[in-house]
């Protein structure tokens, strides 16, 4: 006993050591740090933006460069709304951003149903057309879109270019709402047709309200996306009454060399052009997050 006693106690017992700060925080000063460049990287164009929109045009080319105005002014504001029928351009904006997004959103919901639901000989075949379209890049469908849009008189209407961005956005709406449809239970709409719902209430009453959070997640992505379309605007809005702001920009830069154009009104009008969409996206980020993730997760 004394023998085994005495090597027990010939055992040094390790003391305890405390982990270090690194160790402890080190993770989370790596992701707050990775954040901060994140945000910084980001959000400085958006912030020289917005200070040349307040700087005088004589201090905007200055050596070495002012990232604070010595006289900020609102001046430019008032000279780019001169310069371009803003309040125009900015309500054909309006129209043609909410009526792309609700049109491709409302079809496209339908055409994913009809995908995820209805097997017909050749569905899968129609999918995956619709999906490669997708592909096709704009200007190589330009001129005969623009032939057949002028045959039926759809060129400077509003109609027109909501259809025309509407067929541009809807292969990756039903892309996306094809996956949400495919995750509720079949057997919840096999109850509902045996209870006496036809297919319509079905849809309205069930299947959509199930898909929400995707259907309000594509309306806010597909107006941001028709907000920022500039291709279309320009070559089928060729009256003033259908142009939209960002073919206010290339109104603005027009006949113009690098130093000679206005980038103190370009700067201000882009100011317009980003707040929507920041309001939008601040909005209805929790919604954003929610109809992604949950279109991600199974």
């Amino acid at each position: 006993m004394s023998v085994a006693h005495s090597e027990i106690e010939s055992v040094a017992v390790a003391p305890y050591q405390r982990p270090s700060w690194w160790s402890r925080h080190g993770r989370s000063v790596t992701t707050y740090t990775a954040f901060v460049v994140f945000v910084l990287f980001i959000g400085f164009p958006f912030y020289f933006i917005v200070v040349s929109s307040i700087t005088p045009r004589h201090e905007l080319f200055s050596i070495p460069p002012s990232y604070l105005p010595s006289s900020p002014t609102l001046d430019n504001y008032q000279r780019m709304i001169d310069a371009v029928p803003f309040v125009k351009y900015l309500r054909n904006s309006f129209i043609f951003a909410v009526g792309s997004a609700v049109v491709s959103v409302l079809v496209s919901a339908m055409a994913a149903y009809a995908l995820a639901r209805i097997k017909f000989p050749g569905s899968n075949v129609v999918y995956m057309l619709l999906i490669l379209s997708s592909a096709l890049p704009q200007i190589a469908v330009l001129v005969p879109m623009f032939e057949t849009f002028q045959q039926f008189d759809l060129i400077n209407t509003h109609h027109g270019l909501i259809l025309l961005m509407s067929s541009l956005i809807l292969p990756f709406t039903v892309l996306i709402l094809v996956s949400f449809i495919m995750q509720i239970p079949v057997e919840i709409e096999e109850a509902a047709l045996i209870d006496g719902a036809n297919i319509v209430q079905v849809i309205i009453r069930m299947v959509f309200p199930l898909i929400l959070p995707a259907l309000s997640t594509m309306t806010i992505i597909n107006f941001i996306i028709s907000w920022n379309e500039l291709l279309y605007p320009l070559v089928f809005a060729q009256r003033d009454n259908t142009k939209t702001l960002s073919v206010a920009l290339i109104e603005l830069s027009s006949d113009a060399s690098t130093y000679t154009r206005p980038w103190d009104m370009l700067s201000a009008l882009s100011v317009f052009m980003v707040i929507p969409v920041l309001l939008l996206v601040l909005v209805g980020q929790r919604m954003i997050i929610a109809g992604l993730s949950r279109g991600a997760v199974k």
